[in-house]
């Protein structure tokens, strides 16, 4: 998981399927278009069918003023809030299941096995940042473990390598047998 922001994909996909939304509905995007927008047979293949219904089921959360209509300023809103607040494990699980996340499948599934986890400040959702700092951690203590089992396992270093045959190599035990006029 090398992405500098992990869920650029999911940001990506509500405001492409947003943008497609708007465009066939010029007057605002209400949640009766929206939901007439998931059943026209001419959308399908064209909408994200996730995505659409992502803002279905939260359209009331995303229409601000409760105008009943979802403005680009609300899409931005909505964003801006994903981002700095991230996403839920059913929100993530949804996304998963359809394919829609723009992740890698072993990404997706690492991120829901190890969401509380990742999730550090236990508040139900994961941002991009407490994936970045998962994975890094990850990736030290990986390191650590192969010092660690290094160290512990390779004992030339403190008996001395039997493989080499040359007098002046000792190991750190033969000092004290080692001679003093060298």
């Amino acid at each position: 998981m090398t992405n500098n922001n992990i869920l650029s994909g999911v940001y990506a996909g509500l405001t492409n399927t947003y943008s497609y939304l708007a465009a066939q509905y010029p007057n605002g995007l209400t949640l009766e278009n929206l939901t007439e927008a998931r059943t026209k047979t001419s959308n399908l293949g064209l909408l994200n069918q996730t995505f659409a219904s992502y803002l279905q089921t939260n359209f009331a959360s995303i229409d601000n003023d409760g105008d009943g209509i979802i403005t680009a300023d609300e899409m931005n809103n909505l964003s801006n809030r994903i981002s700095a607040q991230g996403l839920t494990k059913a929100e993530l699980t949804q996304l998963y299941a359809s394919g829609a996340s723009g992740l890698s499948e072993s990404t997706m599934s690492k991120i829901l096995e190890h969401f509380d986890e990742m999730d550090t400040n236990h508040d139900g959702r994961i941002t991009s940042a407490e994936i970045s700092a998962y994975d890094i951690n990850c990736a030290r203590m990986e390191v650590e473990d192969e010092f660690n089992n290094k160290r512990a396992t390779d004992m030339s270093v403190f008996y001395g390598d039997s493989s080499s045959s040359s007098s002046d190599t000792y190991s750190l035990l033969s000092y004290k047998y080692k001679s003093n006029d060298d």
